[in-house]
């Protein structure tokens, strides 16, 4: 299995980092913990995914705005909340969204359909992407110890645990 983590693992993370990748990176750094993948290329890979996947929609809500509106028309209460956001809080809200489930794609999806700058997004967009890599990657590989000792011990209550968690996250935002 290890062969598979050294082989795929930095492959698996970018294509899963393209689109979030929040709990691929934390995966990344407890396995970096364990030796079996390098911390510092994991967040490396995992930032510039995560960069390149928001500078996609960015682009792409820009370039073709008829078809990011239809893709976005599911997700009215999210996108009307992506709108209330770039409002409040304008450029920092490009951090944000970094660490939010739900939201993540949605923020460069709403902001590329506004006359929001396409160089301030790359810029913003660059130095999140970095913070997030750095901050989510280092804590997962702190804690790498911590979440494995539990992941033995609880992993059947964890799966529930997790279950639980996604499924009212998901409701909540369903409800947005």
């Amino acid at each position: 299995m290890e062969d598979i983590i050294r082989d795929w693992g930095y492959i698996a993370l970018f294509l899963y980092s393209f689109g979030g990748g929040f709990v691929g990176l934390v995966v990344a750094g407890v396995l970096s913990f364990t030796g079996d993948l390098n911390l510092y290329i994991a967040m490396l890979v995992a930032g510039i995914s995560n960069f390149i996947g928001d500078q996609f929609l960015f682009y792409m809500a820009r370039t073709n705005k008829k078809y990011a509106r239809e893709t976005m028309s599911k997700y009215g209460r999210k996108v009307a909340l992506a709108h209330l956001w770039m409002r409040r809080y304008g450029s920092p809200v490009v951090f944000i969204q970094k660490y939010i489930y739900g939201i993540k794609t949605l923020i460069p999806l709403a902001m590329g359909l506004t006359k929001y700058s396409f160089k301030k997004f790359t810029i913003y967009n660059a130095v999140a992407a970095a913070v997030w890599a750095i901050v989510v990657g280092y804590a997962s590989y702190i804690m790498g110890e911590v979440i494995l000792t539990y992941a033995d011990e609880y992993k059947y209550y964890g799966v529930g645990i997790i279950l639980l968690i996604v499924f009212t996250v998901s409701y909540y935002f369903k409800k947005i």
